[in-house]
C-alpha cells in the first residue's frame, strides 16, 4: 500500500475529529436496524463528492470541468475525432441534455465544433478540434501525476474497487455482463 496522502487539492476541508458516517451507521443499527448498505451508499456518495471536487480542481487551468475532459476523451479515442452527440450521452451514460449543454461549453471555448452528421441530415456531430487535443494532453498529463486523485490507493486496491463497483453497474443494466 501506498503511504498515506493528504491530496493538495481537497477544498473544504472538514477535518472532524470522528467519521460522521460510522456514527451514522451506529445510529442506524439502534433505529432501523442493519446499517452496511446505508454506510456503503453514503461513503461512496461522500467519495463521489470528493473525487469531483478534486478533479474539477486539477482541471480548472485547463478550463475544464471532469464532465467536459472526459468528453474530449471520448472524441480522442473515436476514430475520426468525432461522434454524434447521442453516442457521446449514451458512452458517457448521461442525459441529452447534459450531452448539449457539455459540447456547447466546449464549442464555446475552441475546443469543439459541431458539424452536420453526413450518415444522416438531421443528427449533429461534435467534432474535437487542434486546440482540444492540445488541451487534452496537458489535462490527462496533470490527472496522471495526481493518480486521478487516488495515490493514496495501491493498483490491487484500485482493481478491487473497480470489480466491485462492477458489479453494481451491471445489476443497473449500464451494460451485459459478458467478461
Amino acid at each position: 500500500m501506498r503511504p498515506r496522502y493528504r491530496s493538495p487539492v481537497v477544498t473544504g476541508q472538514l477535518n472532524l475529529p470522528f467519521d460522521p458516517i460510522e456514527r451514522a451507521a451506529k445510529t442506524w443499527r439502534v433505529h432501523f436496524g442493519p446499517s452496511s448498505a446505508m454506510a456503503a451508499v453514503t461513503s461512496i456518495m461522500r467519495a463521489q463528492q470528493i473525487l469531483l471536487s478534486q478533479l474539477d480542481t486539477l482541471l480548472k487551468p485547463h478550463d475544464l470541468t471532469f464532465a467536459r475532459y472526459e468528453a474530449l476523451v471520448l472524441l480522442t479515442f473515436s476514430k475520426t475525432g468525432a461522434l454524434p452527440l447521442s453516442r457521446i450521452g449514451e458512452r458517457l451514460m448521461v442525459h441529452p441534455t447534459s450531452v448539449t449543454n457539455t459540447v456547447s461549453r466546449l464549442e464555446s471555448a475552441g475546443l469543439v465544433r459541431r458539424m452536420p452528421n453526413p450518415r444522416d441530415g438531421r443528427g449533429v456531430l461534435a467534432e474535437i478540434t487542434d486546440r482540444g487535443r492540445e488541451v487534452v494532453r496537458g489535462a490527462t498529463a496533470d490527472l496522471m501525476e495526481a493518480d486521478f486523485a487516488m495515490p493514496m490507493y495501491g493498483e490491487d486496491e484500485l482493481d478491487q474497487m473497480f470489480d466491485l463497483l462492477r458489479t453494481l453497474r451491471v445489476a443497473a443494466g449500464d451494460f451485459m455482463d459478458g467478461d
